[in-house]
């Protein structure tokens, strides 16, 4: 009997899960589902196709091939930062160089005394002559250096 019971159970859940469902909306408008078509109904299959764009323009990769490409941007990303952050110290040290050559020349324009060590560690005033080709020179660096 045990047989039979369980033979008869394992029937019913084949057809059941065999079975299609159907769902359509009648003159009413009031939404209708049911294990029968509707009366009239032509059922035709829907053919799913996928985008051939997506098919041929690259097969799918393996999980080693996006680890290789996740780790070539990953080192991508940190050359360009570490390439941003060396232009960026480089902008501003070139800022505060350019910076440093104003107050040199306008040191030298201002008519102070500026005074200068010479080769044995003497101190000296720098002349007129002296300040006017220092002028010269700075104001050639400022030129080229400090655009």
């Amino acid at each position: 009997m045990k047989r039979f019971a369980l033979t008869v159970a394992a029937l019913l859940a084949a057809t059941a899960v065999n079975a299609q469902i159907y769902q359509w909306k009648d003159e009413n408008g009031k939404t209708i589902i049911s294990d029968k078509p509707p009366v009239g109904f032509a059922r035709q299959p829907r053919k799913i196709e996928a985008d051939p764009s997506v098919a041929s323009s690259s097969p799918q990769k393996t999980a080693a091939d996006r680890e290789l490409e996740f780790r070539k941007r990953q080192k991508e990303s940190q050359e360009n930062t570490e390439k941003a952050n060396k232009e960026q110290s480089a902008s501003a040290e070139k800022k505060e160089n350019c910076e440093s050559i104003r107050r040199h020349l306008q040191a030298l324009e201002s008519g102070e005394r500026i005074g200068m060590r010479d080769d044995k560690g003497e101190r000296y005033f720098m002349e007129d002559a002296q300040r006017e080709q220092e002028i010269a020179k700075v104001r050639q660096t400022m030129q080229t250096n400090c655009k």
